[in-house]
């Protein structure tokens, strides 16, 4: 790539703040970092003609555990860990709510539902029993007891009787949020180039050094926010994983209203403009699913379709309309990585499959080490 010397001058020269990744994290780090630096230049490199990762590839919960999940937590970590953890997802939500609007962003609270399978009784018994505790220990973050007992009212087959629901959990249209972001980062004049893969950086004490393609860039600070992608540019220990998704045709009379999860969250689904969106199955094959390549796999896909008619969709007719994949970046520990690993440059990746919920939030947190 050779610049013209229009080009150079336009969009490669006197960077202040350059962020790698246009997702939900670099795309609101440049936001908040405008709004602090209104005359500041701005440059976001997407490698992707759209943003690469999950930004616009998953099913655009806003969750903040299951009960399930926050037992499980309870029982690995120090409480205090796990409440911050869900005081961050609701923070993240909030911010993200407050920055974009509701409206704007398709967001509607129809409450989150834990289904149990029928052979996973012990486990909803489980869940049933702590209903009280965990309700009095996440009071103070939702003012009000997140979780209670709702009954199969969608007609879904071969689960247990009733739902354990978390009531102040929502949804969203990804689409509409991305739109709506980079949209807000257009008026605010933060420039978003796609198509520049970051190849390499080093900060020299007074400034990053960026090459791309053979082409060096300078700027003052750098910020990645490349999630799943980060092992290829960081030293960082982030695992890359796929989440494979299909969504169905348009279906007369679907009911089924909020979104779903069960198997321990490695099954999720929701209703999007009256069609099913269906994801998860990386329980059947972690290894594989290991992975930075796009793309859909036979056995998953296959015991999608399987579960879809059994239990979502029982006794109906669908068709499969599209199915896609996303990359998440995951670790041992569920917190991100917002770190300042050099006098100039910053990262914000990690997040657990959490993006939506915490995506903003950790864009902030990456504005404020300026």
């Amino acid at each position: 790539m050779r610049l013209s010397y229009w080009e150079y001058k336009t969009w490669f020269s006197e960077i202040d703040f350059t962020i790698v990744g246009s997702g939900i994290v670099g795309l609101t780090t440049a936001v908040f970092l405008k709004e602090k630096y209104p005359k500041a230049k701005v440059l976001i490199l997407e490698k992707g003609v759209l943003p690469q990762g999950a930004s616009t590839k998953n099913a655009g919960f806003a969750c903040f555990g299951s009960i399930s999940e926050i037992i499980s937590d309870l029982e690995n970590h120090k409480d205090e860990e796990v409440f911050q953890l869900v005081r961050q997802r609701f923070e993240g939500i909030d911010t993200l709510r407050r920055l974009l609007g509701d409206d704007p962003i398709g967001f509607e609270q129809n409450g989150g539902h834990e289904i149990f399978l029928d052979k996973d009784i012990g486990l909803y018994e489980k869940c049933q029993k702590k209903i009280p505790e965990i309700n009095a220990f996440l009071r103070p973050i939702f003012k009000g007891d997140p979780f209670q007992e709702l009954p199969n009212r969608f007609g879904f087959q071969g689960v247990q009787k009733r739902y354990i629901t978390h009531r102040f959990e929502g949804q969203l249209d990804v689409g509409k949020m991305m739109w709506q972001l980079l949209q807000k980062a257009h008026e605010k004049g933060i420039i978003v180039l796609n198509g520049m893969a970051v190849t390499a950086f080093e900060d020299n004490g007074d400034a990053v050094h960026i090459n791309i393609a053979g082409v060096e860039l300078v700027t003052k600070k750098l910020f990645v926010a490349t999630n799943g992608f980060a092992g290829q540019l960081l030293n960082k220990t982030v695992k890359p994983v796929r989440a494979q998704v299909l969504v169905t045709k348009p279906i007369k009379n679907l009911h089924i209203k909020g979104t779903f999860h069960f198997d321990e969250g490695y099954y999720y689904f929701r209703n999007v403009d009256d069609r099913i969106l269906f994801g998860g199955g990386r329980n059947l094959d972690f290894i594989g699913e290991e992975t930075t390549d796009f793309g859909t796999t036979g056995p998953i896909q296959k015991e999608l379709k399987r579960l879809l008619a059994d239990i979502i969709l029982p006794d109906q007719e669908f068709e499969i309309d599209r199915s896609w994949s996303g990359i998440m970046g995951v670790g041992r520990q569920k917190t991100p990585i917002v770190e300042q690993l050099s006098e100039n440059v910053c990262c914000g990746i990690r997040l657990g499959g959490m993006g939506v919920a915490i995506g903003s939030l950790v864009g902030r947190q990456l504005a404020n080490f300026v």
